[in-house]
């Protein structure tokens, strides 16, 4: 028997009022619990107010409301299908021949749609508020900021505290164990924000200890009428190797449609770009991690129907989920340190989820 358009839109329906009232339970208790952690934090900051403080809150929100989305999906999923099997409706669609698989067919087909939502408008907007949130932070909280960016026009790194900055441009740059060169480089100092000091011409830089070795120099004072030729000149700085890996745009505040061309520049330009091309896999893996969490609350609620059952419900999707974080970050970080394949860990917990839940729905269906 064929399931009606009538009862496909039905359940969906329910599923969908389901998911959002998880949803908007969870983003609050997101959003309480963000905001008291900056509270503490902002405690030592005079000059940060509670204003300020929620509004870098709500600026993390949508971030934060991502990493919810699968355990929106299976506490809305098991709500929905609870309310269905309680109140005898499923029974009754069962009885008239509605199997489990044509019951789930169009909750599955809203979910993936979800998933794509997601990843293709809701993490770009996510993306952009958590980029205005990190700068917000190194502002008030860290009060300086480095930030190094790749172009095709080559490589970008900007340091600046709370008496002056200086931008570095470099048009080639080799890395090579602890060691990195940059050629063709120029150097932009300024004092404050905005008061232009010097410029440096020099046809390459290596970063050493505590500063920039420069050779070939040419030094371009603000009120000298000529500049000045060195063969070799040395510009302190407090950058590391490790302080340029950590200033790389972290994944998380890159946009699904961006990454790619930025893991291409960050392979041209010799840097590891295994965050971010593990992270994007994750977010092409999401709509089928949703499907899966789907597929896992129907195995606890399709067929509850002792009153006694509530408590197994609840404690089920719980440990589930739990099960599920754990599972991925072990996953995740294998992949970091790449002891497994960066397609294998970003697919891995969504394709095992979604082949344990298949399992499971089948044994229910067919015994």
């Amino acid at each position: 028997m064929n399931m009606s358009a009538i009862l496909s839109s039905y359940v969906c329906r329910i599923f969908l009022l389901s998911f959002l009232a998880v949803f908007a339970i969870l983003i609050g208790l997101i959003f309480l619990f963000d905001t008291i952690e900056l509270l503490r934090r902002a405690s030592g900051y005079e000059h940060i107010g509670v204003a300020l403080v929620i509004r870098m809150s709500l600026l993390k929100l949508l971030f934060l409301g991502q990493q919810a989305f699968p355990f929106a999906v299976l506490f809305g999923g098991m709500v929905a299908f609870w309310r269905l099997t309680r109140s005898s409706e499923l029974v009754v669609a069962r009885a008239a021949g509605v199997s489990a698989w044509q019951f789930l067919l169009p909750v599955l087909a809203v979910t993936f749609m979800i998933g794509l939502i997601k990843i293709m408008l809701l993490n770009p907007m996510a993306s952009a508020f958590l980029t205005k949130h990190d700068q917000l932070e190194s502002t008030y909280f860290k009060g300086e900021t480095s930030l190094l960016a790749l172009s095709s026009n080559g490589l970008w790194l900007r340091q600046s505290n709370n008496k002056n900055q200086s931008v570095i441009h470099a048009t080639h740059l080799t890395l090579s164990g602890n060691n990195i060169d940059l050629q063709d480089v120029t150097m932009f100092m300024y004092d404050g924000v905005d008061k232009y000091r010097r410029h440096i011409s020099a046809k390459s830089a290596k970063l050493e200890d505590g500063f920039w070795h420069l050779r070939d120099a040419w030094i371009h004072e603000r009120d000298a009428d000529r500049p000045k030729f060195k063969a070799e000149h040395w510009v302190s700085t407090n950058i590391t190797l490790n302080n340029i890996n950590d200033s790389f745009s972290p994944p998380e505040t890159l946009s699904f449609w961006t990454l790619p061309a930025f893991i291409r520049n960050l392979d041209q330009a010799g840097f590891s770009a295994l965050r971010h091309r593990l992270y994007w896999h994750s977010l092409l893996a999401a709509p089928l991690l949703l499907c899966a969490m789907v597929l896992i609350a129907a195995t606890f609620t399709l067929k509850q129907s002792q009153r006694n059952s509530t408590s197994f419900l609840v404690i089920g999707g719980v440990l589930a989920g739990f099960l599920l974080f754990f599972f991925s970050d072990v996953v995740f970080a294998l992949g970091l340190r790449e002891s497994i394949p960066v397609v294998l860990a970003a697919w891995t917990p969504s394709g095992i989820s979604a082949l344990l839940g298949l399992a499971m729905v089948f044994h229910l269906e067919d015994g």
